[in-house]
């Protein structure tokens, strides 16, 4: 199947998801919150709405990086480069400022399904830090020659997904254990940051020293 990445890209990649997946942040405290204030259920519907917005941008990153590709291969390497570039202020950002994990379960009560979905998808789909990651970091996974580009940023985009939901679903069945825990444990999260920072950074050298052959 020509959309499947190589085995070895397609490690890199699951690991640098996995690691994203265990990162505290914004969809992770919304899901403990929601979790914490109106139930699992509810929590689950946000886990779709977010899981559903990654889907969206990956299908438009999947046919806009294609376009880009066909446009000019040059503007897709500085795209690349680009990315790297913000794959390293990213882990910058991860040292500097830690984990954005600040759990609050009070508030006014939004007991609706639906809205939790839309709650959930609104917060992927209007964040310009998802869009910016999305446009950088997918792209780094495949190469301007490839004639099944679009393919596999799709499938990438699926894989991500799949290995993100177990986490989170793990996430919202322990939210409260997990909140409390992560709370008042600090250094775990610098811990996480610190991965997720080196990480992230290989990435980044590993696609500038790519292009500077």
């Amino acid at each position: 199947m020509d959309f499947i990445p190589s085995l070895a890209v397609l490690l890199a990649f699951s690991i640098a998801i996995l690691a994203l997946a265990l990162t505290p942040g914004p969809d992770m405290t919304l899901w403990i919150s929601r979790s914490l204030r109106d139930g699992r259920a509810t929590a689950l519907m946000v886990l779709a709405g977010t899981s559903f917005g990654i889907a969206i941008h990956t299908m438009l990153v999947a046919f806009g990086i294609s376009a880009l590709i066909v446009a000019s291969p040059t503007a897709f390497t500085m795209l690349k480069t680009g990315g790297a570039a913000y794959l390293l202020w990213l882990a910058v950002q991860a040292i500097r400022h830690g984990s954005n994990f600040v759990v609050k379960a009070d508030g006014e009560r939004q007991a609706s399904r639906a809205g939790a979905f839309v709650n959930g998808l609104w917060v992927n789909l209007l964040n310009p830090k998802v869009i910016i990651f999305f446009m950088t970091f997918l792209p780094q996974f495949v190469t301007a020659d490839d004639p099944h580009v679009t393919g596999k940023l799709m499938f990438l985009g699926l894989w991500s997904i799949i290995l993100s939901l177990p986490i989170g679903i793990g996430i919202i069945y322990g939210a409260g254990i997990l909140s409390g825990w992560l709370q008042n444990n600090r250094k775990v999260l610098r811990g996480i940051d610190y991965s997720f920072a080196g990480i992230f950074s290989i990435f980044a050298v590993k696609i500038l020293m790519t292009q500077s052959r």
